[in-house]
């Protein structure tokens, strides 16, 4: 369980990394982006549905081995081991595409916001971004810890 909580903290801290990635029409109000997306995500479900399918990939031969400790030499036979199984949703990508259309045809277009430096991030108030705004070389976005996120225009 222990090993579990890890991933997660790590998960967490990768993501704190990762630029902000969101779907943006400038003077669209957040809310009514996240409930676009909402919306183009139910249509992508139901025009690409999710399709598990198992795979599993090719067993791999383990040749023998001799290990020698003084004169004692052991000889380990070989052996096959079996490939990982895995699982893939094989309409994933179409899923995503059907999305991506859907809100490109609601005037949104997908951005990679960098995230700002903590000089910036000292000199900005706090808060959340309620209207999407028009974007500049110099803008950035701040991830706060509650999953809230602040888009800044600096002056350059």
């Amino acid at each position: 369980m222990k090993l579990i909580a890890h991933f997660v903290q790590l998960g967490l801290i990768l993501t704190a990394c990762a630029p902000l990635s969101i779907y943006h029409r400038a003077g669209v109000s957040v809310t009514r982006m996240q409930s676009d997306q909402l919306a183009c995500e139910v249509r992508a479900v139901k025009d690409a549905p999710v399709a598990n399918q198992i795979r599993q990939n090719p067993p791999i031969f383990m040749p023998s081995r001799r290990v020698c400790n003084g004169p004692k030499c052991t000889v380990f036979p070989g052996y096959w081991a079996q490939g990982q199984i895995y699982t893939v949703d094989v309409n994933a990508g179409l899923r995503a595409r059907v999305e991506g259309q859907c809100m490109a045809q609601k005037g949104y277009r997908p951005v990679e916001l960098e995230l700002c430096d903590s000089k910036t991030k000292a000199q900005v108030v706090p808060g959340q971004t309620s209207v999407l705004p028009k974007l500049t070389q110099d803008t950035c976005a701040i991830r706060h810890q509650d999953g809230r996120w602040q888009i800044v225009t600096t002056g350059g």
